[in-house]
C-alpha cells in the first residue's frame, strides 16, 4: 500500500529537510494562500518496514541561482501575486554541504558550488 503525505517547505537559502520513505515520489507542490507558504505532496509506501531517508528541498524564487546538480521538480504560482516558487531537489550527496558543521558555520561550502542564474520569468 501507499500514501500521499503534505509537507511544507520554507524559501531561502537553507532548504527543508524531510524524513521520506525509501521509493518516495513527489506529485505536486502548490502556493496555499490563505498559509502563505509553499506545500509539497510526496507519494510514499505506507509500509513500516519500508527504510527511511532524510532528504532537502529547496525552494526559490524566479531569478535566484542554484547549482547545477539541483533538481527542478516543479513551481508553484501565488495565484494573486507576481512570485512564482520554484521547488528543487538537493542531491543525497550535496546535503551536507548545507548542513552546519559547527557553531560557526560559514557560507564557504556555497562559494565553493557552482552557482548559475535561472532564467527571470
Amino acid at each position: 500500500m501507499k500514501t500521499i503525505h503534505k509537507f511544507r517547505l520554507e524559501p531561502g537559502k537553507e532548504p527543508t529537510t524531510l524524513t521520506l520513505k525509501e521509493g518516495y515520489r513527489v506529485v505536486r507542490s502548490e502556493y496555499i494562500v490563505p498559509h502563505k507558504a509553499v506545500y509539497l505532496w510526496v507519494e510514499q509506501p505506507l509500509s513500516v518496514t519500508t527504510p527511511t531517508l532524510e532528504r532537502q528541498f529547496r525552494v526559490t524564487f524566479s531569478g535566484e541561482p542554484v547549482p547545477d546538480s539541483f533538481e527542478h521538480l516543479d513551481t508553484a504560482l501565488d495565484p494573486f501575486g507576481p512570485e512564482a516558487y520554484h521547488v528543487f531537489a538537493v542531491p543525497a550527496d550535496e546535503e551536507a554541504l548545507f548542513s552546519p558543521v559547527s557553531e560557526g558555520a560559514s557560507n564557504d561550502a556555497f562559494s565553493r558550488q557552482n552557482w548559475q542564474p535561472t532564467a527571470i520569468s
